[in-house]
């Protein structure tokens, strides 16, 4: 349970969630809307306007992980069909995984007990206890995610029959190459990394040719945290040597460290020394940026837009702050900018 709140409030209207890819929409993916905010103002562009709010010396870090086809159909002896959500292999050889309602997987299965078996195929996956073992469920309605047991050829069976982990509020299905980012080269994301998904080659190269650095860190995204209270689950992330020295220069000449999404502020935060320089580092990350826990090197975030109460906004609001965090969302709500992987994007420059 994440005893924390943010303080940010606001209300999307009901059709404020992208139904589909930029592409499916007769856009490139660096056309989707951009909301830039600063001190200085709120200004609404389009993503490909990147470059020019960014100084040369900046430094841009990327996400580098891919999303892997984690979500397949399933059947039980008790409960029928299902849709099976394979997020994160753990160290012991288990899984975390999610049982949730057959068809678009639109809702989670709360009433899943220890020792319920579901088979995919060639593929058995058991149920053993809830993840992570907390005592308690945060929803107060049953267990979402369950460490499993998987015996079978799962790795196979995935590649020939698995699919993105989407939700209900698509117009249809995507094909894989739909939630792969332009940095995608790590497979091991259970959900796109989406905040990097309207990078294109071409707005890269604009980036580089004005003096703004990029680099790379991986972080392994788990299922995303759609319960009020649930705080993000441990994710597998790697920052490596180079990237930690780029980004301790660019902070002692100046120049600004713009995490692109969560994923990449959460493994920037989680390689912090006690001198306050990033070192390499690579392992499991249980850190939860928050204002009462705030970052100490990311001084800008690139974001796509937050469900009201998800965990996610605690990280937005502690690198904005709240006022300009605040401004923002209330300025996309007004603007009706798009929500969800899919949808526009957010530069936050405190």
């Amino acid at each position: 349970m994440l005893e924390e709140r943010s303080t940010i409030h606001f209300e999307p209207a009901p059709d404020a969630v992208a139904p589909a890819p930029a592409e499916a929409r007769g856009l490139s993916r660096e056309d989707v809307r951009l909301l830039v905010a600063s001190p200085e103002g709120l200004v609404h562009g389009r993503f490909r306007d990147l470059p020019d709010h960014l100084r040369a010396g900046d430094l841009v870090v990327v996400n580098d992980s891919a999303t892997i086809p984690g979500e397949v159909d399933a059947e039980s002896a008790t409960r029928g069909p299902v849709v099976l959500h394979l997020a994160t292999p753990l160290d012991d050889g288990t899984w975390v995984s999610e049982v949730r309602t057959p068809g678009d997987a639109a809702r989670a299965i709360l009433d899943a007990e220890p020792g319920d078996r579901f088979d995919a195929g060639p593929v058995t996956v058991t149920l053993v206890e809830p993840y992570p073992r907390t005592g308690s469920s945060p929803t107060g309605r049953g267990n979402r995610l369950w460490r499993a047991q998987v015996d079978g050829p799962l790795e196979s069976h995935l590649d020939r029959h698995g699919r993105p982990i989407a939700y209900g509020y698509l117009s249809r299905r995507h094909p894989l190459s739909a939630y792969q980012t332009v940095f995608a080269t790590r497979p091991g994301s259970a959900e796109m990394p989406s905040a990097g998904r309207p990078f294109t080659h071409g707005l890269v190269t604009r980036l580089v040719s004005k003096g703004v650095a990029i680099a790379p860190i991986t972080l392994h995204t788990g299922v995303s945290s759609q319960e009020a209270g649930e705080a993000p689950q441990p994710e597998r992330f790697a920052v490596p040597a180079a990237t930690a020295r780029l980004v301790n220069a660019v902070r002692a000449g100046g120049g600004r460290v713009v995490a692109v999404g969560t994923t990449v502020t959460r493994a920037l935060e989680s390689a912090v020394a006690e001198d306050g320089t990033v070192v390499a580092r690579r392992g499991w990350t249980d850190r939860v940026v928050t204002p009462a826990d705030p970052p100490r090197v990311v001084a800008g975030l690139v974001t796509g837009w937050h469900d009201p109460m998800a965990s996610h906004l605690l990280l937005v609001e502690a690198v904005a702050g709240r006022e300009l965090a605040q401004r923002a969302y209330e300025a996309a709500v007004a603007q009706e900018y798009l929500w969800h992987e899919f949808g526009d994007a957010a530069l936050l420059l405190p």
